[in-house]
C-alpha cells in the first residue's frame, strides 16, 4: 500500500515524499483510514512503529486553519511533546496550520501568547492544567483529542490529571488513544471517554530476525570495564545505555567520557535545554553514546541506533521491550546487550517470563582492561555560586535556580515552599526541601533530605543519606554510604564503599574494592572470589534464596518501620 492510496491532498503528499516516507507502517496502514472516517481509535504498537505520523497526517488533513485550538495532543514527557509538535509543524506548514508545544520548564508568558494564535496544542498534562487553572487556554473548539503513550503517562502518575483534562474538553469530539500496552487504567479510560472505539493492534513484539539479544553475567565491579570494551569495539553507529536512576546516569556518563567515549546524559533532573541538546547531539552524530533513564525509551524518534545497552536490568519484560525497541527499526539490524549482576537476577527473571524473547548468554571477552568507576564530582556554576550536583550537566546552584537544584533566598516566586531561619529555605516538589535552623535544612522529594545541627544532615531518596555530626553523613541508594567519623564514609553499590579510618575507604561496584587503613585502597586477601572474578552465576529458574530487591536499581529494601514517627 502507498500513501497515495489514502486519498491525501497533494500538499500533504508532497511533504510525505520530501520527508522520505515511501510505504506506511503496519500501524499507519490500519489507523489512518479509521481516523479519516471520524471514528474513535485505540492503537497499540511498540515504540518506533510510526504512531505519530499515523495520527498527525489524517488529523491535519481534516483541519481548517484559524478556527481556534482544534486539536489537543497529550504526551507524558517534554521530549515527546516537542517531537510530536515538530511532526505537526512539518506536515501542517503547507496548510498554514500552527502548532504550539506547552510543557513545564519553559516560559509561561510566551506560551500564553502562543496558544492564542495556534490551531494545534501539544502538551504535557501538568503544564496544561496550569493553563486551564489560569484560564489562559480556550479548549471549547477542540474537535480532535489525542492521548499519546498513555500507559507511560499513567505510570508517571498523570492519571488524575488526564481525567481532569478530559472533563475540560467538549464531549463532541474524536478521541484517538495510543499506548504500547493496555493495562487496566488505560482500559478504564477507553471505556469512560471513548465512543465505540476501533481497537487496532500493530506490531507488539520484537522482530527477532533483526534484533540480536544477548546478556553477560558479570560481577558488579566489572560492569564499567565490560561496557567500555563493548562500546569501543563498535566503531560506528549510535548507542543508548539505560540506567535505573538519575545519579547512575550521571556517574556512568562521567566515567565513559573520562575513558574517551563521546557520551552525554539525559534524565528528568536536567534542564530542558540540556535534555534537548543531548538528544540533538546524538541525532546529528556529535556524540556516540546517550546514557539515559527510561524517559528516552518511549516514543522518541532517534534514528540509526545500532546498540541498546541495559546497564541496569529493567523491572519487567514490557520495560525491556520499550528499551530495546529503539534499535532494529525500519528493517535494519540491531543489538540489545544486557549487563547482568547478582542484584538484578529477580528483575531479569521477570524479563525472561516473556517467552517470546530470545536472550542468549555470552562469555565475557578475555582481553578486557579493568578500569575504576569514579563518582562524578560537583562543579561550580557559571556565576561561581553554589554547586551543580550532577556530572554531565547537573542542577545549578545559586539564586534563581530551578527544576532540581538549590533554591536560595526569600520569596517563593516559583512556587517553592520555604521556611524561615534557613540559609536556603525549604522547597517542595522539585528540588530541595529544607527546614529552619539548619545550614542546609531537612529535605524530601527532590534529592537531599537534611536535618538541623548537621553539616549536611540526614537524607533520603536522591542518593545521599546523611546524619548529624558527620563530615559527610551516612548514605544509601546512590552509591555512597557514608558514616560519621570518616574522611570519606562507608559506601555501597555506586562505586566506592568507604569505611571510617580509611584515607580512601572500602570500594565495591566500581572496579576497585578498597578497605580501611590502606593508603591506596586496594584490597586483595580479604576479598571473596566473586569480587575478583568478572562473572557470576545466574539461575533462570529462580531456585534457591532470593535477594530482597527494590524497584529502583536492585538496592535492598529497608525493614518496615514499627515505631512512632515524629512530625517534620
Amino acid at each position: 500500500m502507498k500513501f497515495e492510496d489514502f486519498g491525501f491532498s497533494l500538499s500533504i503528499l508532497e511533504v510525505i515524499k520530501k520527508e522520505g516516507f515511501e510505504e506506511p507502517t503496519e500501524i499507519q496502514e490500519k489507523c489512518i483510514p479509521e481516523i479519516k472516517k471520524g471514528k474513535d481509535v485505540v492503537g497499540q504498537s511498540v515504540t518506533g512503529s510510526g504512531k505519530t505520523v499515523a495520527f498527525a497526517i489524517p488529523v491535519l488533513e481534516m483541519m481548517t486553519p484559524d478556527k481556534g485550538i482544534q486539536t489537543l495532543v497529550l504526551t507524558p514527557t517534554r521530549e515527546l511533546c516537542m517531537q510530536v509538535k515538530d511532526t505537526f509543524s512539518t506536515f501542517g506548514r503547507s496548510k498554514r496550520i500552527n502548532t504550539t508545544a506547552i510543557y513545564g520548564g519553559a516560559d509561561m508568558s510566551r506560551q500564553i501568547r502562543d496558544v492564542k494564535r495556534t490551531d494545534v496544542v501539544v502538551a504535557t498534562p501538568g503544564r496544561l492544567l496550569d493553563h486551564i487553572k489560569r484560564k489562559t487556554i480556550d479548549l471549547k473548539n477542540i474537535k480532535y483529542l489525542i492521548l499519546d503513550e498513555v500507559d507511560k503517562m499513567f505510570e508517571m502518575g498523570f492519571k488524575e490529571d488526564v481525567d481532569r483534562i478530559l472533563k475540560s474538553v467538549p464531549k463532541q469530539r474524536q478521541t484517538i488513544l495510543f499506548s504500547a500496552t493496555l493495562p487496566p487504567k488505560v482500559e478504564s479510560v477507553v471505556r469512560t471517554y471513548l465512543n465505540a472505539p476501533v481497537i487496532i493492534k500493530g506490531q507488539t513484539r520484537i522482530d527477532k530476525s533483526k534484533l540480536n539479544q544477548i546478556y553477560f553475567n558479570v560481577n558488579k565491579n566489572f560492569k564499567l570495564s565490560l561496557l567500555l570494551n563493548l562500546v569501543k569495539r563498535e566503531a560506528s553507529g549510535l548507542s543508548l545505555v539505560f540506567c535505573a536512576t538519575r545519579r547512575e546516569v550521571d556517574n556512568l556518563a562521567f566515567n565513559l567520557k573520562n575513558h574517551g567515549v563521546d557520551a552525554m546524559a539525559i534524565h528528568g533532573g536536567l534542564r530542558q535545554n540540556q535534555r534537548t541538546h543531548a538528544l540533538n547531539s546524538l541525532k546529528i552524530g556529535n556524540i556516540q553514546v546517550l546514557v539515559a533513564t527510561d524517559v528516552a525509551a518511549r516514543g522518541l524518534d532517534i534514528k540509526d541506533v545500532t546498540h541498546v545497552y541495559n546497564y541496569d536490568v529493567p523491572q519487567t519484560s514490557e520495560d525491556y521491550v520499550h528499551r530495546v525497541g529503539r534499535t532494529a527499526r525500519a528493517g535494519k539490524n540491531g543489538e540489545a546487550v544486557t549487563l547482568l549482576t547478582d542484584r538484578d537476577y529477580d528483575n531479569f527473571r521477570n524479563v525472561l517470563s516473556d517467552k517470546t524473547l530470545n536472550i542468549i548468554s555470552m562469555e565475557i571477552p578475555k582481553d578486557i582492561e579493568t578500569v575504576m568507576f569514579e563518582r562524578a564530582p560537583p562543579s561550580r556554576d557559571d556565576n561561581g555560586r553554589g554547586n551543580r550536583r550532577t556530572s554531565s550537566y547537573g542542577s545549578r546552584g545559586g539564586s534563581g535556580g530551578s527544576s532540581g537544584g538549590f533554591r536560595r533566598g526569600s520569596g517563593p516566586s516559583d512556587g517553592s515552599r520555604r521556611n524561615s531561619g534557613s540559609s536556603y529555605g525549604a522547597v517542595s516538589g522539585e528540588g530541595y526541601r529544607r527546614s529552619s535552623s539548619s545550614s542546609y535544612g531537612a529535605g524530601s522529594s527532590g534529592g537531599y533530605r537534611r536535618s538541623s545541627s548537621s553539616s549536611y544532615g540526614a537524607g533520603s531518596s536522591d542518593g545521599y543519606r546523611r546524619s548529624s555530626g558527620s563530615s559527610d553523613g551516612a548514605g544509601s541508594s546512590d552509591g555512597y554510604r557514608r558514616s560519621s567519623g570518616s574522611s570519606d564514609g562507608a559506601g555501597s553499590s555506586g562505586g566506592y564503599r568507604r569505611s571510617s579510618g580509611s584515607s580512601d575507604g572500602a570500594g565495591s561496584s566500581g572496579g576497585y574494592r578498597r578497605s580501611s587503613g590502606s593508603s591506596s585502597g586496594f584490597k586483595s586477601s580479604s576479598s571473596s572470589s566473586s569480587d575478583s572474578s568478572p562473572t557470576t552465576k545466574f539461575n533462570p529458574s529462580g531456585n534457591g534464596p532470593k535477594r530482597n530487591i527494590s524497584s529502583r536499581g536492585g538496592m535492598r529494601k529497608k525493614p518496615a518501620f514499627s515505631g512512632r514517627r515524629s512530625n517534620r
